[in-house]
């Protein structure tokens, strides 16, 4: 029986739009084939997030069949979309979820350079000061595990904690992004399979130049904390996973 207040109601309603949204932003961004990707978003100031139902076409997607999930991964009954059954990697959501309160939203696409690289169990090396902009750093691999149950969260989880990353290569799988939010997320996907595709064409003329670590550090804490309309407070120093706003390079 669904028991939650009007106030709460409004947010999981938002958030159920925001996620039915944005899944067809991985379509725009060319980082999905068929069904083989998802968003979530955890519902503000709550121990609740929202994902999509399992192997439903994208076009098919809406906030009445996305589904409401406590952070054990169960779906929350008398919700709308509660009937169905919820996404392949909800229990590697909830995973991260619970693990990572400061995360608000979780990514995972097949994109085609991102995945190349994962297949390989191959980290992209910070060769672009794109990459030191967004993710701080090189993009680590994670392990191999099997889909189905939390073991994709724990490698997520045990690969991003104390990283400045907001994505992970799972080998032999593909990429998961993590953000503030739903669409922070899906922005480190776009910037991940682009950053992994320019890298992947600079190897082929031959090996890429690093960035030196300083040079690195003084890119990402400009790009998080003074690029774009910043709010008027003094902006506080980036650590692993401040999941700041940021904003695009243009």
């Amino acid at each position: 029986m669904n028991t939650l207040t009007p106030e709460l109601e409004e947010r999981v309603a938002r958030t159920r739009q925001e996620v039915a949204d944005l899944h067809a932003e991985l379509v725009r961004y060319g980082l999905v084939v068929w069904t083989a990707g998802n968003v979530s978003g955890r519902v503000p100031g709550t121990d609740l997030f929202v994902i999509k139902p399992s192997g439903v076409s994208y076009d098919e997607l809406g906030p009445e069949n996305q589904i409401l999930c406590d952070l054990d991964g169960r779906p929350v009954p008398g919700t709308p979309g509660a009937e169905r059954s919820p996404s392949s990697d909800t229990a590697a959501h909830a995973y991260v979820y619970r693990h990572m309160p400061e995360v608000g939203g979780v990514v995972h696409t097949h994109s085609p350079y991102a995945t190349a690289w994962a297949a390989r169990g191959e980290p992209v090396p910070c060769v672009l000061t794109a990459m030191a902009d967004e993710f701080g750093g090189e993009i680590p691999v994670g392990p191999f595990a099997i889909i189905g149950d939390d073991s994709i969260g724990r490698g997520i989880v045990e690969t991003l904690s104390g990283h400045r990353s907001r994505a992970v290569l799972m080998r032999n799988h593909g990429p998961f992004t993590i953000g503030k939010d739903a669409r922070d997320a899906v922005k480190a996907a776009a910037m991940l399979e682009d950053v992994a595709r320019t890298v992947h064409l600079s190897r082929q003329l031959g090996e890429p130049l690093p960035i030196d670590p300083g040079h690195v550090d003084s890119l990402f804490d400009r790009y998080q904390n003074v690029y774009g309309q910043q709010p008027a407070t003094t902006p506080s120093t980036p650590g692993a996973h401040s999941l700041e706003p940021s904003q695009h390079h243009s």
